[in-house]
């Protein structure tokens, strides 16, 4: 053994053990918020559907309005967003989008619903990063600039 069974262990050790603890209790703290997050994703509302239930329906919903056009706009708005999570902000996304498509009682999603809907299903602490995105690729926005209050 590296030490007598009497002694205590060194003191690099225990500085080495109780690192580790405090790195495992912040990696388990910031996995237990996400996961907190999604699960109150799930809990249904005042009307018995979850956000996660509404948004898959205004997906399906609005499956028939999108064109080709505005799939490539959508994969271009959501270019920022790191590649991990970029399929689930997809979603969410084009969920807003489609509804507000179809609170439009528009016969196809256009530029403009994507813009609108992009906006609405970004969150305001996000709004920096998205005007300086959408400024970088010349996309006019004007119109929405009410949403960005």
């Amino acid at each position: 053994m590296w030490y007598a069974m009497n002694d205590a262990p060194p003191e690099g050790f225990m500085w080495f053990i109780i690192f580790w603890v405090f790195v495992l209790l912040f990696m388990m703290s910031v996995g237990g918020y996400f996961m907190f997050r999604k699960f109150f994703k799930v809990l249904p509302r005042e009307d018995g559907k979850s956000k996660l239930d509404w948004q898959n329906h205004f997906v399906e919903s609005s499956r028939h309005l999108w064109t080709e056009d505005s799939k490539t706009f959508l994969d271009m708005l959501v270019e920022p967003v790191p590649t991990p999570f970029r399929d689930i902000a997809k979603h969410s996304i084009a969920a807003r989008i489609g509804q507000v498509a179809l609170e439009a009682k528009a016969d196809a999603v256009t530029r403009e619903h994507c813009i609108e809907g992009y906006i609405l299903a970004t969150p305001k602490r996000d709004y920096r990063s998205l005007t300086s995105y959408l400024d970088k690729k010349q996309i006019d926005y004007s119109p929405f600039k009410h949403l960005l209050q």
